[in-house]
């Protein structure tokens, strides 16, 4: 798990492998102690796990899944990535709940002053729209961001001045292709409203399902207590 506060940038060194899965060499270009081999790093906020590493830098592993649902079989030896160590219990939630797991690939459709900020537009696929809500939270390259608006395939950003600093935000121009993770909460509800088979009832439905329609209506909320 991971909170979206980018903690620093690595250069990728090298790149091995070219088909269905790749082993990526990273060195951070911050300060990153006692790594240890096994340990889970978000790099452009998709979780990768530590094979090796040295006193300068580490490999990690992406599959022939993570390479289709994210960007990083487009970067290329010299890329800057955003790196983010798990979270550790007792840990400042500083951003918002980040699983590592990439929904989708967006891209940035405009990119415009707003004070000493930057305001992005980005747009992304239409079936995630049910998990976008205005002054919600998004992941974008592993960044916690808050929406401004947001639409059924567009959402708008500001990127204030610190971030631009630290992350490879400062990379992106219109067009730039970029991970994108949305909160998991509303993925959840998403997905229980949805009347999906979610149930340990043994019959197929959710608890509180209606047995018929197989479905989580607003009279079961209402019934069960959740409105």
């Amino acid at each position: 798990m991971f909170t979206g506060i980018i903690q620093g940038q690595g250069e990728i060194l090298h790149i091995d492998g070219g088909g269905s899965d790749r082993r990526y060499r990273i060195r951070p270009l911050f300060s990153l102690e006692n790594v240890t081999d096994g340990e889970s790093i978000a790099v452009n906020g998709a979780c990768l796990s530590v094979e090796s590493h040295t006193a300068t830098d580490f490999v990690m592993y992406a599959s022939a899944e993570t390479l289709s649902r994210t960007t990083l079989g487009l970067r290329k030896n010299g890329d800057l990535v955003n790196l983010e160590r798990a979270l550790a219990v007792g840990d400042r939630l500083g951003g918002h709940i980040v699983s590592g797991h990439v929904d989708c690939v967006a891209t940035v459709s405009a990119i415009g002053k707003a004070g000493h900020s930057l305001q992005c537009r980005i747009r992304y696929p239409e079936d995630r729209s049910g998990e976008v809500i205005p002054k919600g939270s998004v992941a974008l390259d592993g960044i916690s961001l808050t929406i401004n608006v947001c639409g059924d395939d567009f959402l708008e950003v500001n990127i204030i001045p610190d971030t631009q600093k630290r992350t490879t935000m400062s990379l992106w121009k219109v067009g730039s292709r970029i991970n994108m993770e949305t909160d998991i909460i509303g993925k959840y509800v998403r997905r229980l409203l949805s009347g999906a088979n979610l149930s340990t009832t043994g019959h197929g439905l959710p608890h509180g399902a209606d047995s018929k329609s197989g479905c989580i209506d607003m009279d079961t909320l209402l019934r069960k207590g959740f409105i």
